[in-house]
């Protein structure tokens, strides 16, 4: 399994966006510990991932979803967001 970034502004002043957070939830295993990046691990490429998620945004939101090498570096996170990097990248 692959972990990908999912990366999003949503531009629609006062829109509410919960169809799209629940279908990254369902995407597989998540981390959400910045406001608009996700991180997954799934079997799904970048692009499939794109064309799932495109129908819960508006065309003037950008998306972007890409695979992750499995090397980072982090600061400030409490120790459950850190711990799910360590074990997921």
């Amino acid at each position: 399994m692959a972990s990908l970034m999912i990366g999003y502004d949503l531009n629609r002043p006062g829109k509410n966006y919960p169809e799209l957070i629940e279908a990254i939830k369902a995407i597989g295993s998540w981390w959400h510990c910045l406001d608009s990046t996700w991180i997954v691990k799934t079997e799904q490429t970048a692009a499939q991932i794109r064309d799932r998620l495109r129908p819960h945004i508006d065309t003037n939101d950008e998306l972007l979803v890409a695979k992750l090498t499995g090397e980072g570096a982090w600061a400030g996170f409490d120790n459950q967001c850190a711990t799910w990097l360590t074990n997921n990248l």
